[in-house]
């Protein structure tokens, strides 16, 4: 049954509670597979849900408009308009988003105790990876690693916890093959990197909402360039895949205060290894010589 409308979701918070309890087996709302991915999707992207329409949105999520009205209407609204307010508030309110993660965590509480949050924390970051597993399209992340074995130059570039990311990425991809590194890993700014890069070199770039303004104008400038971008973002709507080459959507759903990265990370690992698999043997040569020189160095020492 659906919600009364005392009890509908008001707030993006309620919406990610809601998803939560779903995904735990705890919601007093059922949804099939679909609507918890349409779900999951708005979620994830509330201004796109928040201005677009709704037939724009259903083509974007791959659903009839009808979907939405319908998913809605098990959520307590009267229909699609209903819903799409909650995350017109969201926007137009201005929160901090960071201020709110922690709020809803806190809120999420109750009695639980340390374990108990661990245990909600794992369930919600399975059902993150489970979903990009499950949604990846094979295609384009077979065509993304080879952009990243072919190309004459790789960066990769993300801020704030995304540095970390773009980190692992360059540092493991470098393992592999020669010149790749962070964008700006000489810290001369980013426009002198990227003027470092010729088209048909590849940029990795890394965010999610709320989407750092400098990563995206850098994936612009670097996309006007002629340099082929690949972005892992949260959705097929997120600002970088208007300008991707290869969009590697990732849900990152959860009640930790920030942004959820181990679906991230998996993703990063997967193209890793499929790239140390199309190099073959010349993957295996450069991580020898790698491991002979690290091995010289050791002894020199």
């Amino acid at each position: 049954m659906p919600p009364s409308a005392s009890r509908r979701p008001e707030t993006l918070g309620d919406l990610e509670r809601l998803l939560a309890d779903i995904d735990d087996g705890e919601g007093s709302v059922r949804l099939g597979k679909r609507s918890r991915h349409v779900l999951t999707a708005l979620v994830t992207a509330p201004q796109q849900a928040a201005v677009s329409s709704i037939s724009d949105l259903a083509e974007r999520l791959g659903v009839s408009p009808s979907t939405l009205s319908r998913l809605a209407q098990r959520l307590g609204f009267e229909g699609f308009t209903g819903l799409q307010a909650v995350f017109r508030r969201n926007v137009t309110e201005g929160k901090s988003f960071y201020s709110d993660q922690v709020s809803r965590l806190l809120d999420g509480e109750g009695n639980d105790d340390g374990q108990a949050r661990l245990s909600r924390l794992g369930r919600q970051e399975c059902a993150n990876i489970g979903d990009m597993v499950a949604g990846v399209d094979g295609e384009v992340f077979v065509q993304a690693a080879t952009a990243l074995v072919e190309a004459r130059r790789v960066r990769v570039h993300g801020m704030r916890q995304f540095a970390s990311l773009a980190s692992f990425m360059a540092y493991g991809l470098g393992m592999l093959r020669p010149d790749v590194a962070p964008l700006d890993a000489a810290r001369h700014g980013v426009a002198d990197a990227l003027a470092q890069l010729d088209e048909g070199d590849v940029l990795v770039v890394a965010s999610c909402f709320p989407y750092t303004p400098s990563v995206l104008a850098t994936a612009e400038v670097a996309a006007r360039q002629g340099i082929r971008l690949i972005a892992l973002t949260d959705s097929t709507s997120s600002p970088l895949a208007k300008v991707a080459h290869y969009t590697l959507p990732v849900p990152n759903h959860s009640l930790f205060f920030s942004n959820s990265m181990c679906a991230f990370m998996l993703l990063a690992e997967g193209l890793l290894s499929e790239a140390a698999s199309q190099l073959g043997d010349a993957g295996l040569a450069a991580l020898k010589r790698r491991e002979r020189l690290i091995g010289e160095l050791d002894a020199s020492l």
